[in-house]
């Protein structure tokens, strides 16, 4: 969504038409805007396999869908090689209450839970609040709002 709002101002001036939403698309996983590093460097699988938010190293690393994403240890690399689905963040790392309610935000990797073994990020706690009161809700209008919010 990036320079979004200077791309309408500039094509109402013209007369052009505005754009669809796809047009202002994400990137599928969310690393921010100085790097390319998703989770924020943090370990995806530590959070199913140790219950923690374990930051990862350079050393044992891959990239999937266009972001390095980082681990602990070779076991956890080789785990997350087997199954990326399994263990990447839902919404590719945005924050999951924004993308229930139609936008993307970036996830904290320190404010996360795990819900029927997927990995769900938030913005912050109290937004996290927010996602915690109808969970099932939220996860049923984030999996509807995605596609249309990143590149896929």
């Amino acid at each position: 969504m990036r320079n979004a709002f200077a791309l309408a101002a500039a094509l109402a001036l013209t007369g052009a038409a505005l754009p669809t939403a796809a047009a202002f698309a994400e990137d599928p996983i969310y690393t921010g805007r100085f790097n390319n590093t998703a989770v924020g460097g943090y370990d995806a699988v530590a959070y199913h396999t140790e219950g923690a938010a374990i930051r990862g190293e350079r050393e044992f690393s891959t990239e999937w869908r266009g972001a390095e994403f980082r681990f602990a240890s070779q076991a956890n690399l080789d785990l997350f090689l087997a199954d990326p689905e399994a263990y990447a963040p839902a919404y590719g790392g945005y924050c999951a209450w924004a993308i229930s309610e139609g936008y993307t935000a970036k996830g904290d990797p320190n404010v996360w839970n795990i819900v029927d073994g997927v990995l769900y990020l938030n913005y912050n706690t109290q937004v996290q609040e927010r996602w915690s009161v109808d969970i099932p809700g939220h996860i049923e209008r984030a999996n509807a709002n995605y596609p249309d919010l990143v590149n896929q």
